[in-house]
């Protein structure tokens, strides 16, 4: 079960993907199937089940895409 929520605000992600390695559980990629708004491919979460609400993936987004909820 997880421990946190995490969402973004993929219209402003600009797929740096400072986000991904910075995850303790590797739930996060960023989705080469889409482009967003800005032109970028986002960052996502591909196992939500999997978080564990660490946060480390928000403090390293420079813009301020992603928020993390703890359940």
């Amino acid at each position: 079960m997880a421990r946190g929520k995490v969402t973004f605000n993929e219209d402003i992600c600009k797929g740096c993907g400072l986000c991904v390695p910075a995850c303790p559980v590797k739930i996060l990629a960023l989705d080469k199937t889409r482009i967003n708004r800005k032109g970028y491919h986002p960052a996502g979460v591909v196992e939500p089940e999997k978080c564990t609400g660490c946060t480390n993936c928000a403090l390293m987004c420079p813009d301020l895409v992603i928020t993390v909820e703890r359940n």
